[in-house]
């Protein structure tokens, strides 16, 4: 019975964005992935699934913080991204986007805080 199936909610990063953002909403809309996708990140190396939905998540933010043209703003969002990847245990990733962070402060707290990534 179709009447009774609940339809599973979809995940923020694979909601259309309607029409340009600017830095701020791209900025609050990455936060908000990378808390959606934490618990996915964790369960990587447990299920298929955690893994294709933290996979679409840190795509779908990627490809957002690209678009941010404030520097410090778009640190921030690498840096959670970061977070993120570090979460799901993806090094070579987060090794990778921690060198687009330009802000010498943010790029020091992130090797404070993950000194795998120094």
């Amino acid at each position: 019975m179709k009447w009774f199936a609940r339809r599973r909610p979809a995940d923020i990063w694979d909601e259309p964005i309607q029409g340009p953002i600017g830095d701020i909403e791209a900025a609050d809309r990455i936060r908000k992935i990378c808390q959606a996708a934490r618990a996915s990140a964790e369960t990587v190396g447990d299920s298929v699934q955690g893994a294709e939905r933290y996979e679409r998540a840190a795509r779908a933010a990627m490809e957002i913080a690209m678009k941010i043209s404030d520097d410090l703003m778009r640190d921030d969002a690498v840096r959670r991204i970061v977070d993120l990847c570090m979460k799901a245990d993806d090094v070579k990733t987060a090794q990778i986007l921690s060198r687009a962070i330009q802000a010498s402060w943010v790029r020091e707290a992130m090797q404070r805080d993950y000194p795998a990534l120094a």
